[in-house]
């Protein structure tokens, strides 16, 4: 495995044996590096990351919010799933849109990029958590219950 790959990030605790990992096979790195949320995880090692940002227009002095998305090789070892952060690296072209690579996971779990797309997982994290709340609001009835038994 290799500890550099160019870029200052921790190596992944996976261990895979792909020619196109760049920690683990010989695929090299260049260009631009992103980080964004995983939409969507269902190609077979592949994942496609969404970022948000700003472009200001001067006809009404105004900010808009835009999005970019780009396909990225996501190797064994890593394993990013849909709503984790990650980095992304540019390398050669690994298919007809695969231009980036996922170098590091950032963080786990539904992270929200303000659009429509993240609507439906807003709403799933917000049922989580009702569960949750629901299930701690049980536990403690039982123990009143016992309590005043």
């Amino acid at each position: 495995m290799r500890k550099n790959i160019g870029i200052d990030v921790k190596p992944p605790e996976g261990v895979c044996d792909s020619p196109s990992c760049p920690w683990h096979g010989t695929l090299s790195l260049r260009g631009r590096v992103f980080n964004g949320v995983v939409m969507s995880a269902k190609s077979h090692q592949t994942v496609v990351i969404e970022w948000g940002y700003h472009k200001y227009a001067p006809k009404y002095e105004r900010y808009e919010r835009r999005k970019s998305r780009v396909t990225a090789y996501n190797p064994e070892c890593i394993r990013a799933k849909e709503g984790d952060k990650v980095m992304v690296a540019e390398c050669r072209p690994l298919s007809k849109t695969k231009h980036f690579v996922v170098v590091a996971k950032i963080g786990e779990g539904f992270f929200e990029i303000k659009g429509e797309e993240q609507k439906v997982l807003m709403k799933e994290k917000k049922s989580l958590s009702l569960e949750k709340k629901a299930l701690g609001k049980k536990e403690e009835s039982k123990e009143s219950k016992e309590e005043s038994e």
